[in-house]
């Protein structure tokens, strides 16, 4: 009798226990428990949890956390570079999904010190986000749904690696923002989903992630495609202004392309539908060729 109910009481503990894990800053994260208080603090980390198939888990987000929609009905306690300490501790979570770059590191230092357990996200390659999704369902106790969210989103990436594998290379500026002129560098996951598309970032090589840069050296670099995120509720994407430069490459051949930003600009589950547009945007740069006289 002792031999059975020490037996039930240890699956009991096992089907709770959540997995050890490696965050994407290197540190070990242990939970006694599958976390079921969740803080997420940056948007896409947001739609990474939901993803992972704990929605339901998360009572805490920051601004712009509006993916999917049941994520604007969660508490705001700040945004991604300052937090309300008071509001997230009355939240009482077990587990903070933090942004590298994103969030202070005196407040994440001060939440540590206080034993709340802290996973760090920042995918840099597409290939890592579905991997994010199951490592979260690991913590979530979400495993099965996780493990079937991250294959689909693994199977639409072996698509887009089969389809344009080989393809001419296009030659892309990135544009962050316009004023200043903001790009990012070939360690940021959108070089990697340029590389994806068969496109060459063209100022890879930079040491900044998101380096500020010159008019003057992206016409040096005479790209053929420049890509720029923008929000859907702005009319002004800051491409216009290339319009003044007729001899640039991507101007000469139409090839200003905008896409809504939410899909480029996180690193979550939606950033590979973003990717596949962004393909498709390069492929018609190089149809592009053809009619150029």
């Amino acid at each position: 009798m002792k031999i059975r109910l020490f037996l039930m009481s240890w699956l009991v503990m096992q089907s709770a226990a959540a997995a050890t894990i490696k965050d994407d800053a290197g540190h070990v994260i242990t939970l006694p428990q599958a976390a079921q208080r969740v803080v997420s603090l940056a948007p896409h980390a947001t739609e990474l949890l939901f993803a992972a198939g704990g929605g339901d888990h998360v009572v805490g987000v920051v601004s712009h956390s509006d993916f999917p929609d049941a994520a604007k009905r969660i508490p705001v306690i700040g945004d991604s570079r300052q937090i309300d300490i008071e509001r997230l501790l009355a939240l009482k979570p077990d587990l903070l999904v933090v942004w590298l770059h994103g969030s202070s590191a005196r407040q994440l230092d001060q939440l540590q010190r206080l034993g709340i357990p802290l996973f760090y996200s920042e995918p840099h390659k597409l290939d890592e986000i579905p991997e994010a999704v199951v490592r979260l369902g690991q913590l979530l106790g979400t495993e099965s749904i996780a493990a079937k969210r991250a294959a689909k989103l693994r199977q639409t990436l072996a698509a887009l690696k089969a389809r344009y594998q080989g393809r001419p290379i296009v030659r892309v500026f990135y544009q962050v923002w316009n004023k200043p002129l903001y790009t990012l560098n070939g360690r940021h996951i959108d070089s990697d989903a340029i590389r994806l598309c068969g496109g060459e970032n063209i100022f890879d090589r930079l040491a900044t992630t998101a380096p500020i840069v010159n008019i003057e050296s992206v016409l040096q670099e005479n790209p053929e495609a420049i890509v720029t995120g923008f929000n859907l509720k702005q009319s002004e994407t800051g491409l216009a202004g290339w319009e003044s430069y007729p001899a640039l490459l991507a101007v000469k051949n139409k090839n200003l392309f905008a896409i809504d930003a939410d899909l480029l600009n996180r690193a979550g589950p939606r950033l590979i539908e973003g990717a596949a547009m962004l393909c498709d945007k390069l492929e018609l740069a190089r149809k592009h060729r053809s009619a150029t006289p």
